[in-house]
């Protein structure tokens, strides 16, 4: 009864397809937002990793570790249903690839994933309130459970001001490479 909750029995037919429970998914219940907002941890973490070795290879660590720290709150963030930090992380990953000029598929895979992200958490803020069910009990058996888990809930509280602290400093950085573009580009060797 609990996994088919979750849509993770194999006996219960899914009504959405692959790709649109992962880009699109249905959200009618905490079953299915608990599947959004840990996939939208999942991606936040992914891009925090990748961000963070791109901007470690081209010679920024210290630039990249404030973007690791940045994607890596927004996904804990996102974990526990925070709709600010959904549309703060979407945002400012579109702003920086469009100020930037850099993209490709995995980028838009990304933003795609994030947009969901967006979406199931605005959807689910109009109806959490009317829900009387007590929330879907999220596991805690694996690594990765508590990691996607457990940990989110620990940690938000105690850091969403630091997440909003770096979610500023993005912006500004952003606003920055705007105003003086010259300064974004790498020197001509």
């Amino acid at each position: 009864m609990f996994l088919e909750s979750l849509g993770l029995s194999s006996t219960a037919p899914r009504s959405d397809s692959r790709l649109k429970a992962l880009f699109w998914p249905t959200i009618r219940h905490d079953g299915d937002l608990e599947y959004i907002t840990e996939q939208g941890f999942w991606i936040c973490l992914t891009i925090s990793v990748v961000t963070y070795c791109v901007g470690a290879i081209q010679g920024h660590p210290m630039a990249s570790l404030l973007d690791f720290g940045f994607y890596f709150l927004a996904g804990v963030g996102v974990r526990q249903r925070s709709l600010a930090a959904s549309i703060i992380a979407f945002t400012i990953y579109l702003a920086s690839h469009l100020i930037l000029r850099s993209g490709g598929i995995l980028m838009a895979v990304f933003l795609a994933l994030l947009l969901a992200n967006v979406r199931g958490i605005w959807i689910s803020s109009r109806w959490s309130k009317e829900n009387t069910l007590p929330p879907v009990e999220r596991l805690n058996d694996t690594f990765f459970d508590k990691l996607s888990g457990r940990f989110p809930e620990v940690l938000w509280p105690k850091t969403k001001w630091l997440f909003f602290i770096l979610a500023a400093i993005q912006l500004l950085s952003l606003a920055l490479i705007l105003a003086f573009p010259q300064a974004a580009q790498p020197p001509i060797r």
